[in-house]
């Protein structure tokens, strides 16, 4: 089976909008967290979440085509040009049937979902703009990736809630070993912080509510949490295989060793309560690495802070480790960057690959008190340094979808 490794990284969060910026915030500890700016709040249950900072889509990209895009595909196109750089391809050098795209989104474009409803109920079916439907659907980001860079390989999107972006590495992953693409940009994005988002959200009972500290509400493992607090963002990653990036002296970041996915087959919102399906994806990956579950450093978890979610994730951990469970360094990210849903697993993927360069396991914040039934090593509130070799990045999302990659040091050239 042909190795794959990482070469390329873009990353827009709520605490960073480079893959630097990112990290630094993850070592000091940085919420996202904040009032919503976007729309009145009033009548809303929650009123915070975690929006882009100072993030302007005309820096990145010509205003006629970003008034084009919803905010979740400026997202996407910009994590994605960003990792195209940063991997050092010369794209006018390449057979461009033979790089491709494989970018996911769990909603798509609710803003212009949202703006474009009510300038239907305002002014009738003739007003709605005859962009609406190309800037909604979940695909357009890898389209847009696409046609704005030239790339004509294999080129879709994955919608599989918040397991997306996880599910869509795995395809780009599996597409170079079959030999149908030589690179791929993979990942995903999503912007959801729009008025029927948190609405529909609220009445799901699934985010936090707690108004009067929003830096303090994305709290996974604390025995006070009380829902996950919303993000936005987009991740994205250069991957190709491990002897393409050596030939052509590519900086690697990581390599992709191990790969799950499995489905609950319990409910709609819920996850199994003994994490069946989260064990069923970590094995897989384990067992396509090669490895042993104490080969394993750190988890980087799903911990999206929902009071069902954290325990069941635990206990699969626990399962599937045994006494090795005791001996990981776990950390939820979400905990400062909040649930970025379709965009959360690379975003993650990300904060792995960045804790194994560094060699640093990135905190969960906002852990005051410990959930007593949580009895490992949750990385509460700062930064561990310690030996990394391999990283595991969970993701699950609602209909039972699961999603688990092991990430691997860079390899010796």
């Amino acid at each position: 089976m042909k190795r794959v490794v990482v070469t390329g990284i873009g990353v827009l969060s709520p605490i960073g909008l480079s893959a630097g910026a990112f990290w630094n915030a993850l070592m000091e500890g940085k919420s996202g967290a904040a009032p919503i700016t976007y729309f009145d709040t009033t009548n809303f249950a929650t009123t915070f979440a975690c929006e882009l900072k100072n993030f302007k889509a005309d820096e990145y990209i010509d205003r006629k085509s970003a008034d084009r895009m919803d905010p979740y595909c400026q997202y996407g196109v910009i994590s994605a040009e960003q990792a195209l750089k940063d991997s050092g391809l010369d794209l006018t050098a390449i057979d461009p049937t033979r790089i491709g795209v494989v970018h996911g989104s769990g909603i798509g474009g609710m803003t212009v979902y949202d703006q474009q409803f009510r300038q239907y109920l305002e002014r009738g079916p003739r007003r709605v703009s005859p962009f609406f439907i190309p800037m909604l659907i979940p695909d357009i980001a890898a389209g847009q990736i696409s046609i704005r860079n030239g790339l004509m390989g294999p080129n879709y999107a994955t919608a599989s809630a918040c397991a997306t972006s996880l599910h869509a590495i795995m395809d780009a992953v599996m597409l170079l070993q079959m030999g149908m693409a030589d690179y791929m940009v993979c990942g995903g994005s999503e912007a959801p912080i729009t008025q029927m988002s948190v609405a529909g959200f609220n009445s799901a009972k699934a985010l936090s509510t707690r108004n009067d500290a929003p830096t303090k509400a994305s709290r996974p493992y604390d025995v006070d949490r009380d829902g996950f607090v919303m993000g936005e963002g987009a991740g994205s990653l250069v991957i190709e295989t491990y002897e393409s990036a050596v030939k052509r002296g590519a900086k690697i970041y990581a390599e992709i060793v191990g790969m799950g996915a499995s489905a609950d087959a319990y409910h709609l919102t819920a996850p199994h309560p003994e994490g069946l399906g989260a064990c069923s994806a970590m094995t897989t990956a384990l067992n396509m690495a090669g490895i042993t579950p104490d080969k394993i450093d750190y988890i980087n978890t799903h911990g999206t802070a929902t009071p069902l979610g954290d325990l069941a994730e635990i206990k699969a951990i626990k399962k599937v480790f045994g006494e090795h469970a005791s001996k990981l360094s776990i950390s939820s990210t979400k905990s400062m960057t909040g649930h970025l849903l379709g965009a959360a697993g690379v975003v993650e993927s990300i904060a792995c690959i960045l804790a194994l360069q560094n060699q640093t396991v990135p905190p969960t914040i906002n852990l005051d008190n410990v959930d007593p039934e949580i009895d490992v090593d949750v990385t509460p509130n700062v930064p561990k340094q310690r030996s990394i070799e391999y990283a595991l990045n969970n993701g699950f999302g609602f209909g039972g979808h699961n999603g688990c990659l092991i990430f691997r040091k860079a390899p010796a050239a």
